[in-house]
């Protein structure tokens, strides 16, 4: 029970991760502080997408699931969670540039907004 619990812990961490490094930006209008935090948390996703690689969050979480008795499944966190929903296909050397170009740019254009209210500022 605990392992599943864990396990459960880690899915929401790693949801978490990804909702941050892809809108976290929005927060740096508020904390101007937060690009600290937020461009390598960007950085690390896109690297991962670009790469191939998993995420070391998808083993810990596949091996929890795997000790409380439920099925293991292959693949990284977004084919086995969000692919289904977003692509029908498998996640493809084309799909991940095309998630990695998404993040990026929309990090991006948020950073950009960002930096055009900062000039404005008077406290800037």
């Amino acid at each position: 029970m605990i392992r599943q619990r864990l396990a459960d812990l880690v899915l929401v961490a790693h949801l978490g991760f990804i909702v941050f490094a892809v809108f976290g930006g929005l927060l740096a209008l508020r904390f101007r502080w937060l690009p600290l935090v937020h461009l390598p948390s960007v950085a690390w996703g896109a690297f991962v997408e670009l790469s191939g690689r998993v995420c070391p969050l998808t083993p810990l979480e596949i091996e929890l699931r795997s000790g409380a008795g439920d099925a293991r499944y292959s693949g990284s966190f977004i084919e086995h969670y969000l692919l289904p929903v977003v692509y029908p296909e498998a996640l493809s050397p084309g799909a991940q540039t095309f998630l990695a170009a998404g993040l990026v740019l929309t990090n991006v254009a948020v950073y950009a907004l960002v930096l055009r209210r900062q000039r404005r500022s008077p406290s800037g």
